[in-house]
């Protein structure tokens, strides 16, 4: 259940950033598909030692774990005394359950030798992937995006290495908008990522995700069609 992966799809890190980020942060999402709500997500940051860690989940419901079950959980680790916020991505994994389907796979960044290790903990796979310098992850990506200069009309670009595939991903910026959230009514950015993601809510390329238009960049909103529909996630509550 990737739908909160749309939300990552980002900006180039070389830009100055717009804020600093407050760490620890704490966001959770209701999930829904063509308005039934089918589960909840977060996406969490901290600061553990010298590391800092990023965490997504995902979970259905009830109604939809009856028939077709999903957790997933992607965990992502950085140096944060190099390169841009979050910092230089370290390591990588995704472990996910969505009804029969399994994965389990990491990535292992040594931006030194410039080259990633993927593995493929169910299977034999490995493979090792040439990176350049700025290549980040994509939940990474997802926290890079929010305290980029944005400006209307604008694209951005950056490198991300999302399971094998190494791309470079345009993020528009498309418009300012006004919304209800659990924030009360508030303006938004809307961005739109040029990707396609895997996964249970599998993007089509049709993506949009709504930011508040304050320092703090909330991610309050984001929608992507899939095969059937759309798919929502909408902040509900969290910490920031």
């Amino acid at each position: 259940m990737r739908l909160l992966a749309v939300v990552v799809l980002v900006a180039s890190l070389a830009i100055p950033a717009f804020a600093a980020p407050r760490v620890p942060e704490k966001l959770i999402y209701e999930l829904s598909w063509t308005g039934i709500n089918v589960g909840t997500a977060t996406q969490e940051i901290s600061d553990e030692g010298s590391a800092r860690r990023i965490v997504s989940t995902a979970r259905s419901n009830n109604w939809l774990s009856a028939f077709f079950p999903v957790e997933d959980r992607i965990e992502s680790s950085y140096d944060p005394e190099q390169g841009a916020f979050p910092g230089l991505v370290r390591h990588y994994r995704l472990r996910t359950r969505e009804g029969s389907r399994r994965h389990d796979r990491e990535i292992l960044f040594e931006h030194g030798n410039g080259v990633a290790r993927y593995r493929d903990n169910l299977g034999t796979e490995r493979v090792d992937i040439p990176i350049p310098p700025d290549t980040i992850d994509i939940y990474g990506s997802f926290y890079a995006i929010r305290f980029l200069p944005l400006e209307v009309g604008k694209s951005h670009y950056v490198n991300i290495l999302d399971s094998k595939r190494l791309r470079r991903i345009e993020v528009r910026v498309l418009r300012r908008e006004r919304i209800k959230t659990v924030l009360g009514e508030v303006d938004t950015i809307v961005v739109q990522p040029l990707v396609a993601s895997e996964g249970v809510f599998e993007g089509k390329g049709t993506v949009h995700i709504w930011l508040t238009d304050d320092a703090r960049r909330i991610p309050v909103r984001a929608r992507t069609k899939v095969t059937v529909g759309s798919v929502t996630a909408t902040l509900v509550g969290g910490t920031f």
